[in-house]
């Protein structure tokens, strides 16, 4: 495509899958261990106007309520209105759209942390996670002295969103208002066994130098099911599972000369209940991938010395649209969930604890994820593997041992 033909694309995307009007959700954020840190109920206004073919966009944050116990009178909240940024066909900022996902950044914030924004979208509701990178020095090194040797995630910000809802979603309000088929049901069981399906779908696809593509997608072989390993795919990811099918993945730590994955995979829907009048409508499988490279230095080769850093960039951009069309064959889903971690060896339905790579004598690695972002590793060569399984490649290791200093 010529450059104004994406543009009038990125901007179609956006006011059809995201500038719809007030997403209101709850912003729970979580912490490098997966504890919860804070929630704040609020809302991500994109308000579309038409005549002139802008996009506002702000904030409105709860910051108090008062209920009434009167029968004839109503709640009251005290919301506050934070402007964010005008958008317009060309100028969508740090915004990149792809099918139903959108990315925002990577963006550097005034404390000197770097920011990347996750977005899913289902019919009237999506999922809105933020991952925050701060810089951080190797052990011994006084912070400040010196250009940070990494970036390593301190912060992980999801919101459950619903668009022009009086309240956020929750469990009460959609066992009040259960949402129509093509909308999501954020408050749901979602065991383990919907994961492993087989999936086809489309595939949206943008990157530096190729542009935006689609794809058809027939069938997901093993190395791209990425959303079946739970923990990810080497021991440098950080990852947390949420009640409801949402799936979040992405570098523990960021050095140079390595791009890093940020994911999320979401099951917004299931298969229809039989008899009904979408009987038929399958699951629905929702994923995006952001690939992000940051710290790459401005060298002046003249003196042969490092000026600085680059801003961070993003790299490549992936979404894919899958629905369900048939269950796994020949393998047995017990098995299959035991070997990507998700069961225990004995069987009963629990975890098993967690193991992660260690290097060296270094005793802080074993405080670098909790028991809700992680379980042990692929028994298919992850970090956790036996003795007996085949030499594990290590190409990654190296950063690994060195982030576990910082």
């Amino acid at each position: 495509m010529s450059p104004q033909e994406e543009m009038k694309v990125q901007w179609d995307l956006f006011t059809k899958h995201h500038a719809k009007g007030k997403w209101r959700g709850t912003w729970t954020s979580y912490n490098y261990m997966g504890d919860t840190l804070d929630e704040t109920t609020a809302s991500v206004n994109l308000l579309l106007n038409e005549q002139t073919n802008t996009v506002e966009h702000t904030h409105d944050i709860v910051m108090g309520k008062i209920s009434s116990d009167c029968e004839t009178c109503f709640d009251s909240e005290d919301v506050k209105t934070i402007p964010v940024g005008s958008y317009a066909e060309g100028n969508l900022r740090q915004y990149r759209c792809a099918s139903v996902a959108m990315v925002a950044g990577p963006t550097l914030m005034k404390s000197g942390a770097m920011s990347t924004e996750l977005v899913l979208n289902h019919g009237d509701g999506r999922v809105r996670v933020v991952y925050q990178h701060a810089p951080v020095w190797e052990q011994g090194v006084e912070p400040g002295s010196c250009p940070p040797h990494a970036l390593k995630l301190f912060r992980t910000m999801v919101s459950r969103e619903v668009l022009d809802a009086n309240v956020p979603p929750s469990f009460q309000s959609e066992e009040k208002n259960v949402p129509v088929r093509g909308d999501p049901r954020f408050f749901r069981p979602v065991p383990p066994f919907n994961w492993h399906k087989k999936w086809a779908g489309s595939s949206w696809t943008w990157g530096e130098q190729t542009g935006d593509r689609g794809w058809a997608v027939d069938d997901l072989d093993e190395a791209d099911a990425w959303h079946g390993r739970p923990t990810g795919d080497t021991s440098d990811v950080w990852a947390m599972r949420l009640p409801g099918g949402i799936l979040l993945q992405c570098p523990r730590v960021i050095t140079t000369g390595r791009a890093g994955l940020f994911r999320l995979a979401w099951l917004p829907e299931d298969d229809a209940p039989v008899g009904s009048a979408d009987d038929g409508d399958t699951a629905k499988l929702l994923r995006v991938e952001a690939s992000v490279v940051a710290l790459e230095p401005v060298i002046d080769e003249e003196n042969d010395v490092m000026l600085g850093f680059y801003p961070p960039e993003l790299g490549s951009l992936r979404c894919d649209v899958l629905a369900k069309y048939g269950e796994l064959e020949d393998v047995s889903v017990m098995d299959k969930l035991k070997s990507m971690g998700e069961m225990g060896n004995n069987g009963g339905g629990e975890l098993d604890p967690i193991r992660e790579f260690v290097g060296g004598n270094d005793s802080g690695s074993s405080a670098s994820s909790s028991s809700k972002s992680s379980s042990s590793a692929d028994a298919d060569g992850g970090a956790g593997a036996g003795d007996d399984d085949e030499p594990l490649d290590d190409s990654a290791f190296d950063a690994i041992r060195n982030a576990l200093k910082l």
